[in-house]
């Protein structure tokens, strides 16, 4: 059994993990920083932990891809993998700490208006009080209930929110930080009783356009979006046009339809438009790697003694 791993991005203690976990087997290791370190006698693996698309698109030998991120968009493609038999999982639920930080933080930032005080006292000018909001009394609608929107819940919960409604697809949630559950077919009804929406949504079919024109008109006057799910996701034309009009009091977006965003796009220059380059949940938190490196050994356990794995992604469903 042959195994790749490719992260630049791994310490010590995780190599000897992974490592002590692969020799339990019999299984051989090699460690790579990127996909072009990898000899061509290394392409008849038959795990990857990382990402090589190079051998997914041309091995037959390939039965496990573990990506150490969460959304698998970009690879759900008709033939994609050269074996089509090849289990494919991901890395979700080592990114929801992170991603609910980011989200908190980027919340406070454009409630409390510090990117514009902090952008003044760059230029040596001192501000005086301005109109602030507040997460406390707020009225929060989380679009997309998993391990990061629910993670984000759990964080915004100590502010004391007015409310916290979940959006998913089912309309059923078990976790206890959300005051009520929606269908995404309400999502219409709640739209114009939010404050702040919360969206951390994969890319699929279903999501694709989800935040349409129509709908960033139903929110709330003065109200806020924040984005960390897939950029394909909202409108970023009616987005900018909402904030321009003063409609939308403030957005913040991880993610967009072009990444990198294009210098020419209008989205720079947007009003109250709050920017940051994909960051939320890169693998740079020590939790976040010593997680992504767990999870990847529960199935590494899971996948030598011939059970099923608990990460697998669904891929007709894409997620």
């Amino acid at each position: 059994m042959k195994i790749l791993v490719i992260n630049e991005l791994l310490e010590k203690k995780h190599i000897d993990l992974i490592n002590s976990s692969a020799e339990k087997y019999g299984a051989n290791v090699f460690f790579y920083k990127n996909e072009k370190e990898i000899p061509s006698d290394n392409f008849d693996a038959d795990i990857i932990y990382g990402f090589a698309p190079s051998i997914v698109n041309t091995s037959k030998k390939l039965k496990w891809l573990c990506v150490p991120w969460a959304g698998v968009d970009s690879i759900m493609k008709p033939n994609y993998f050269a074996n089509e038999e090849c289990l494919l999982t991901n890395s979700a639920g080592a990114y929801g700490v992170s991603i609910a930080e980011h989200m908190i933080a980027v919340s406070l930032m454009m409630m409390r208006r510090l990117n514009e005080f902090f952008a003044e006292t760059m230029n040596g000018k001192w501000l005086y009080p301005r109109p602030q909001k507040s997460l406390k009394d707020c009225r929060i609608t989380v679009l997309g209930t998993g391990d990061i929107g629910t993670n984000f819940a759990k964080r915004a919960k100590a502010f004391e929110p007015k409310i916290i409604t979940g959006v998913c697809r089912s309309g059923k949630s078990n976790e206890s930080c959300y005051d009520k559950v929606l269908s995404v077919n309400d999502l219409d009804k709640i739209l114009p009783q939010t404050d702040l929406l919360a969206m951390s949504l994969p890319a699929t079919n279903e999501t694709k356009g989800i935040l349409s024109r129509e709908r960033i008109s139903l929110l709330a006057d003065g109200a806020y979006i924040v984005n960390v799910g897939r950029g394909s996701a909202i409108d970023e034309d009616a987005l900018a046009d909402s904030l321009e009009s003063g409609h939308l009091a403030g957005a913040a977006l991880d993610v967009f339809q072009t990444e990198p965003l294009p210098s020419g796009n209008r989205l720079w220059k947007t009003k109250n438009l709050l920017i940051t380059p994909h960051v939320a949940g890169n693998l740079t938190l020590d939790y976040t790697k010593d997680k992504n490196v767990q999870m990847f050994l529960e199935d590494l356990k899971n996948f030598m003694e011939g059970k099923k794995l608990n990460y697998l992604v669904n891929k007709k469903l894409g997620y």
